[in-house]
């Protein structure tokens, strides 16, 4: 396996050493120091606090300081609506949630209809309005405080965000903004002045403003920190997370235009337990004999990183399934088992509070407390 790799906003490629990247973005590792300090005032942590999923920030310390200060903070995250979600997408917004509830604090989810229309020729705004509806409905599911949570259209917001926005590009020049976008000269108008509106939410409060992302996602918020106290606003503070695998191999991440490398939340059982079956990538041996002598290995194994990041929530139970399949007793054949009927499980929930996000849309955009409140101001 190549030693090789690379991660920028728009490609992750090959196997990620995620120690190696906090030292090429200069970010810093969530230490054991830092876990034992959210926990004192969460009074648990996430699964994937525990188990180093977010595993890398930039001023998490400062986020936490000014909460215990009571100054408070808030968060941001968003979302590029596609034709459909998989169950990589929904890793930032599900410990996000957590974040929420346990801190009490706002929530800004920006849907980027129009940048989706822009960097892709073949989609109308139409379109990407209607993708971004069928997003929503999925992030509302995930079960976030109505009164504390805004999600926004930029094509429907872009009055309330634009002169800040203007503010912003005023600072941002070109040729920062095509090296951190993997812009090109051939690149439209619209996409060259995206970034703004990108930047304009973590500037909605005269607070710290969190975002839970990716790790791919960083270079963005760099932008951010260069001009934010230059507009008498802070530096974004972030939290990253590593890469759920894809279904094919523990290289690269998810992708939405390679079904076969991930499991989306319209996937019904059959196809769920099709996919897994037939592309999860094994750690096990060749033969169920050469297997039960020499064992598997859960560290390339696609199923098992899957349990361990998500779906497998208590520690014993995990720890219990590796000594299982690492000693050879529990098959490839049953571990991808295991985590069919998680999956399974999890997205006949989702699906019942899709239904249900229906009713909330509306609660969430124009008429939460927190909407409500957006909707009446210009940012200036």
């Amino acid at each position: 396996m190549s030693s090789n790799f690379s991660v920028t906003p728009w490609e992750v490629k090959g196997k990620v050493d995620y120690d190696k990247l906090i030292v090429q973005f200069g970010t810093q590792k969530i230490t054991p120091e830092l876990k034992e300090r959210i926990k004192k005032i969460t009074g648990d942590l996430h699964v994937m606090l525990r188990r180093d999923v977010f595993f890398s920030h930039r001023d998490l310390d400062l986020v936490l300081k000014d909460y215990e200060e009571g100054k408070g903070f808030f968060l941001y995250t968003g979302r590029a609506p596609s034709l459909g979600m998989h169950i990589g997408h929904l890793v930032p917004f599900i410990f996000t949630k957590w974040l929420q509830e346990k801190f009490k604090v706002n929530l800004y989810i920006e849907i980027t209809d129009d940048e989706k229309f822009m960097r892709n020729p073949e989609l109308t705004l139409e379109q990407t309005r209607q993708f971004a509806y069928d997003n929503i409905l999925d992030i509302i599911a995930v079960g976030f405080d109505p009164d504390r949570t805004f999600i926004f259209q930029d094509t429907e917001y872009i009055r309330n965000m634009y002169p800040l926005a203007t503010k912003i590009a005023k600072k941002l020049t070109f040729s920062e903004v095509r090296a951190t976008f993997g812009l090109e000269n051939s690149s439209n108008i619209g996409i060259i002045f995206y970034p703004a509106l990108q930047v304009a939410p973590t500037m909605f409060e005269k607070k710290r403003c969190l975002i839970p992302a990716g790790i791919d996602q960083d270079p963005y918020w760099r932008l951010q920190r260069d001009i934010a106290e230059s507009l008498g606003y802070y530096k974004a503070a972030q939290i990253h997370s590593k890469f759920l695998p894809p279904l094919t191999g523990p290289e690269g991440k998810m992708s939405s235009s390679i079904p076969e490398s991930a499991i989306y939340l319209t996937d019904d059982p059959k196809t769920v337990e099709r996919k897994i079956m037939k592309y999860a990538f094994s750690g096990g041996q060749p033969t169920i004999e050469l297997h039960r002598k020499y064992g598997g290995n859960p560290e390339i194994d696609v199923s098992f990183q899957w349990l361990y990041m998500f779906f497998e929530e208590d520690d014993n139970k995990i720890k219990k399934i590796e000594e299982d399949y690492r000693s050879g007793k529990m098959l490839t054949g049953e571990l991808k088992q295991i985590l069919i009927d998680k999956l399974n499980k999890f997205l006949e929930e989702h699906r019942a509070k899709r239904e249900e996000a229906k009713e909330l849309v509306n609660t969430f955009k124009y008429e939460g407390k927190l909407a409500k409140e957006m909707w009446n101001k210009i940012h200036e």
